[in-house]
């Protein structure tokens, strides 16, 4: 792999330069032992169509090396404890490794659970985030890690996606996947592979003033959906994207535009998908689908009932016989969070269907667990608060490669 290093930086010249410890030879997977869940009757490993259907791979995050996301135009940071906010600014740099460890380990008893369930489970090995960026466009001090492949990767089908990010500290992190990608690649001849456009991320590309707006002003700008990253560009980040069948709903966001959504159709559409623009006016920060709009099992989702969809994207739901339920409170409130998690209260919403009637759900959300076993759920409590301060929990954490069903439509009024 080429590069230039030059003023403490990285020159990125066509591709990557990693440090010697995580390059050639280095591992850079763990494989599980074989799966206890009988295989699908083709052979292929790549194959998801929704949010729901049976898990058979997944890919679950890991928190090594992470650092503090550098302040950037598409992105600002707060500390969430006002006394602490007042004592030091915004970290730079590495995460304490207590912090890293602690997130660690429950990562690692998210994958033990999962292959407890017989799920096939990959890791990838973090690249050196400590490292600072520069390209002809931008420079960063450091990466961010990868706590959340949801956020990089999507499965579509039998295609991989890789999305085009929205951060400059996010750039190249879908290289810290390209292993298993290609041991995938390699393994499924049906399987394809798709790495979508990378926007410049230059000063341009980012609407700088929406970060000295008011609530108020956010209010009544909320129609127009412009937030941080402006419209010239494809931009989007995977976790905007949510899965049913044949359609797919993309939130336009502050991660998501409506160039990358145009992108997705016209990459999507003429393989017989359809791909529909979501929006939920009253978030604020909108950033990623998947704390907002949940679907569960054919016929029910999960919403936000501080963030409703627009009435007029909701009737296409109801007029195909979709229910919604709205999500209990979180038991902390956004002041409660960890003081440097930037994720709002409703990860208490980002669960992980392993299947349409089973569910991981963060064990503290006492309120969602008993919901979910009242609407006949079979729930899997896990302890996940750790992983907050990184970006997500269960459905963040992980990149579902294979469930278990085929295409399907949803929506028949559509067909």
């Amino acid at each position: 792999m080429g590069g230039i290093v030059a003023a403490n930086a990285i020159l990125i010249v066509g591709s990557f330069v990693m440090d010697n410890a995580f390059s050639a030879g280095a591992s850079v997977m763990e494989t599980s032992p074989p799966s206890r869940i009988e295989r699908s009757s083709t052979a292929h490993r790549v194959e998801a169509w929704n949010e729901w259907d049976p898990l058979e791979e997944v890919v679950v995050g890991r928190v090594d090396g992470a650092c503090f996301s550098p302040t950037e135009p598409g992105y600002r940071a707060d500390i969430r404890d006002p006394a602490l906010a007042r004592t030091i600014p915004w970290p730079r740099g590495p995460k304490h490794p207590r912090v890293i460890d602690a997130a660690n380990r429950q990562l690692d008893r998210l994958a033990a659970v999962l292959e407890a369930e017989g799920v096939s489970v990959r890791r990838p090995v973090p690249i050196k985030w400590d490292q600072p960026l520069r390209t002809p466009t931008f420079e960063v001090e450091n990466m961010y890690c990868t706590g959340c492949p949801r956020d990089v990767m999507i499965t579509i089908g039998h295609e991989v996606i890789e999305a085009t990010m929205s951060r400059r500290a996010r750039y190249f992190e879908h290289l810290a996947y390209r292993p298993i990608v290609y041991e995938l690649f390699n393994s499924d001849p049906r399987m394809a592979w798709t790495s979508a456009p990378k926007p410049t991320m230059g000063d341009g590309m980012y609407r700088t003033e929406f970060w000295d707006y008011s609530d108020e002003e956010r209010h009544a700008r909320m129609h127009d959906f412009e937030f941080a990253v402006a419209q010239d560009e494809v931009v989007f980040d995977a976790a905007d994207i949510t899965r049913f069948g044949r359609d797919l709903f993309v939130q336009e966001s502050m991660t998501t535009n409506r160039p990358g959504i145009a992108w997705l159709k016209r990459h999507l559409e003429p393989r017989g998908l359809r791909v529909h623009p979501v929006h939920f006016p009253y978030d604020l920060f909108p950033s990623h689908i998947d704390c907002t709009f949940v679907p569960l099992c054919p016929g029910l989702v999960l919403t936000n009932p501080e963030r409703p969809i627009l009435e007029s994207e909701a009737a296409l739901f109801k007029a195909n016989g979709w229910r919604f339920v709205d999500a209990p409170q979180p038991v902390s409130t956004n002041d409660e969070m960890p003081a440097f998690c930037q994720s709002s209260k409703w990860l208490a919403m980002n669960l992980l269907s392993l299947s349409p009637d089973t569910v991981v759900v963060e064990a503290g959300e006492k309120p969602l667990i008993a919901m979910m076993k009242a609407l006949g759920f079979h729930v899997i409590d896990l302890p996940f608060r750790d992983v907050f301060e990184f970006g997500g929990s269960l459905h963040c954490a992980t990149w579902d490669v294979r469930r278990r069903g085929s295409l399907e439509s949803y929506f028949h009024s559509l067909d």
